[in-house]
């Protein structure tokens, strides 16, 4: 590619005009003269502004509505983007247009708590993989999400508990010093909730919970299609709510909180002391075969109508629900979306889920509140964190300066 990372908007109407080719494009410049109030010659300069730039292109003349015809708009055709998804146990990577189309993704192991250089390392070297793949030098920006709390602003993960070695690692600067691109880091959840805005159920939504329920469990909060990171950013960390005061250690250091009783670490501590204390037959036999549990056994063990594995899928989706329902009450979000590892356990899990929400909260509230599982779920924190790069990128030049 031949974009320099000077390859940005230089005012707010064409970052206005950029965000409105990634998410609705392409578009007639009289489409685009609508949808930003302005006339079909200021769209004209914007657009032959941002071609020198290498960030648009006309692209052919529009459908006819009587009269002179119209002329399409799209994104350049090289604009691409990176995105890294890392989690406790997982990372994803993958490779998007401008618009957000995944063009390649991969998924891949990892230990978080092996710190940021491996792990990184590890991220950095598969998206250089699929750069090679696609004939791309350098993507126009990479988005980056980790499990933990993450000063935005800075850059870096802050006191992260599942993330030992993690706190004050500059991971944003570190990966766009290694790309050459300008980068951003987010909390995991929250460019999960991105994606799911982008690209998944919650494409309507402008009031939203993405609840991501996995080693970890937080909520990623979007207020009038924005995402609300709090004063600090660690908004929506209800992992670490206490669902039981007389509950197992949490790794944050207290006791019973919702992380410790319903996260994926819980549920496979849970399913192995039900295998070894004789409750379940299906689960002493999956153990025996694999050596060791995880979440995912759970699901295993009740497809195949084990009672006791049942119990431990409801107890962890009534404590998430009692959680959420109490979000719900304070929030009144228009949508809940549920996503993570442990939420791939599917419809029965989301069904105490949203009956102990619905049985808890005011009808008010939940009368015609949609609660659903993640159409995205391999794939929303790659769109998530490109999405979250692509807004930095198409940003005016002077704010982001």
């Amino acid at each position: 590619m031949l974009h320099s990372l000077s390859g940005r908007a230089e005012s707010t109407m064409q970052a206005r005009l950029l965000t409105e080719l990634r998410d609705h494009g392409p578009l007639s410049r009289t489409d685009l003269g609508d949808r930003l109030g302005v006339s079909r010659t200021t769209i004209g300069v914007e657009v032959a502004r941002l071609a020198d730039m290498g960030l648009a292109r006309e692209a052919g003349p529009a459908q006819s509505r009587g009269g002179r015809r119209s002329t399409m708009v799209d994104l350049a055709d090289d604009v691409r983007f990176a995105g890294i998804a890392i989690g406790a146990t997982g990372i994803s990577v993958g490779i998007t247009d401008g618009r957000l189309e995944v063009l390649e993704t991969e998924q891949l192991p990892c230990d978080i708590r092996r710190g940021p250089e491996e792990v990184l390392g590890t991220a950095l070297e598969r998206v250089r993989r699929l750069l090679d793949k696609l004939g791309i030098e350098r993507p126009m920006g990479v988005g980056c999400g980790v499990p933990g709390p993450v000063d935005f602003w800075r850059g870096v993960s802050v006191a992260p508990p599942l993330m030992p070695g993690w706190d004050g690692y500059p991971v944003r600067d570190t990966v766009a010093r290694e790309l050459g691109c300008p980068a951003v880091l987010d909390n995991d959840v929250n460019v999960m909730a991105m994606g799911e805005q982008h690209a998944g159920v919650a494409r309507q939504a402008r009031d939203l919970l993405f609840v991501k329920i996995g080693t970890g469990i937080g909520c990623g909060i979007v207020v009038d299609g924005q995402l609300y990171r709090g004063a600090n950013g660690c908004a929506g960390d209800i992992g670490h709510i206490q669902v039981t005061p007389d509950g197992v250690q949490c790794a944050c250091g207290n006791h019973g909180c919702l992380e410790a009783l319903a996260g994926g670490a819980a549920l496979a501590r849970n399913a192995t002391d039900a295998a070894l204390d004789g409750r379940s037959a299906v689960l002493a036999e999956l153990l025996d075969e694999h050596g060791t549990l995880g979440a995912e056994a759970l699901g295993v063990a009740v497809s195949r109508g084990d009672p006791a594995a049942s119990v431990l899928l409801r107890e962890c989706g009534q404590r998430v629900g009692q959680v959420i329902a109490g979000l719900v009450s304070f929030f009144n979000p228009g949508m809940i979306v549920i996503g993570g590892r442990v939420s791939l356990l599917g419809h029965a899990l989301l069904a105490e889920i949203r009956g102990t929400v619905y049985q808890r909260s005011l009808p008010l509230a939940t009368g015609s509140l949609p609660i659903v599982l993640s159409e995205l779920p391999h794939c929303g924190g790659v769109i998530g964190a490109a999405r979250l790069v692509s807004a930095e990128v198409f940003a005016p030049s002077s704010a982001s300066a």
